[in-house]
């Protein structure tokens, strides 16, 4: 009977601007949920994928969260990709509803709530093993932070500045815009007067496409420049001119040139159900999505029901063995899975891996502690 299903709802950007990312969340979710009921579901029950487009706009993903929970009664709400996001749909679905959240992005972190588990990639992932990295591979001593002024810039710049002292080196600028700011002349001017090595850079779109521009004709890289960007991956790369990106260094969970089987035979998948369609990516939620579809699953499985505390107990330490990047493993009372690392760097408009870190803790709050 069709009121036995499980009901997953996910609330994701397929239109707006963030729109390449969403469609690429969607897809895995479809992916993912087709391959479960195509193997008997969870329990013996039919599992029905709930997708709603958030429209790249936090009010609609409240409205459409809220929408998950109250009349479609789903049991997990997955999606977001801005932290904003994710905070409107925290709202709807945990603050107001109680409801069991799944949020699947690289973000800043410090998400600490009973109810959300994060899939993504935090700082101490994604900047502590990469910053002591680059230091040494280049020998950079000078970073200048360009940044967008919301929440992430501002805790990811606040952790390169730990690790770049830490390891000798200094911040000679550090500078904040909002999010469509497209007039970079005073900062370029000052990052290549400063004597600056490493632009680390947290300008998102629609600024970040005026300002690698800017960069790039003020003879940056030309000169021995370095540029890092942690959320570059396949569906943002292609919107930027070649010549803007390259030589562009990344850390995330996961780039297609991943060499491990699963990771190939899981991208080749994904590519044969959506031909030429929004890319399977990390920096795009859609590795996050994956994990946290199979990690919930795993635990429903061993909580052998749907009640939402014993899926919660069992959620916390649930792993997959397999997965984009390779296995994940949520630590317990963390919230936050323990994930492989890999630093990318643009060559000839792909995003090659030039570094396996291997796995890192997400150092998290610990859930229960204040």
């Amino acid at each position: 009977m069709k009121d036995t299903a499980i009901k997953v709802g996910v609330v994701t950007d397929q239109s707006g601007p963030l729109s390449v990312m969403g469609i690429a969340n969607a897809n895995v979710a479809k992916m993912v949920i087709n391959d479960i009921n195509a193997n008997g579901g969870i329990l013996g029950r039919h599992v029905e994928l709930v997708l709603e487009d958030s429209a790249t706009t936090d009010s609609v993903a409240e409205a459409r969260a809220a929408k998950l929970v109250e009349r479609d009664k789903v049991d997990v709400v997955l999606g977001g990709i801005y932290s904003s996001t994710r905070q409107a749909i925290k709202r709807a679905a945990v603050e107001k509803a109680g409801k069991l959240y799944i949020y699947p992005e690289q973000y800043e972190g410090q998400e600490c709530h009973p109810l959300i588990f994060c899939t993504g990639p935090v700082p101490a992932q994604q900047l502590e093993p990469t910053i002591p990295w680059l230091m040494r591979q280049t020998g950079a001593k000078k970073f200048y932070l360009p940044s967008a002024d919301y929440i992430w810039p501002h805790i990811m710049n606040k952790k390169v500045r730990e690790l770049v002292t830490a390891n000798g080196g200094e911040i000679v600028g550090e500078e904040y815009f909002p999010m469509d700011h497209a007039d970079y002349g005073k900062t370029v001017e000052e990052i290549m007067s400063s004597g600056a090595e490493v632009v680390f850079n947290t300008t998102v779109p629609p600024g970040v496409g005026p300002f690698l521009e800017q960069l790039h004709n003020a003879g940056f890289r030309k000169r021995g420049g370095y540029l890092m960007c942690t959320y570059f991956e396949e569906n943002i790369l292609p919107l930027f001119p070649a010549e803007h990106v390259n030589g562009l260094y990344g850390c995330l969970d996961y780039y297609q040139s991943v060499s491990d089987p699963f990771s190939k035979q899981l991208l080749a998948r994904y590519n044969q159900l959506n031909p030429g369609g929004a890319k399977f990516t990390g920096g795009s939620a859609a590795t996050g999505m994956y994990r946290g579809l199979k990690l919930w699953q795993a635990a429903v499985i061993e909580a052998g029901s749907l009640k939402q505390d014993d899926v919660i107990k069992a959620l916390d330490h649930a792993r997959i063995a397999e997965g984009p990047g390779g296995p994940a493993s949520m630590v317990p009372r963390q919230h936050h899975v323990r994930l492989n690392m890999y630093v990318a760097q643009v060559a000839n408009g792909t995003l090659n891996v030039v570094k396996s870190l291997g796995a890192f803790e997400p150092k998290e709050c610990v859930q229960g502690v204040s």
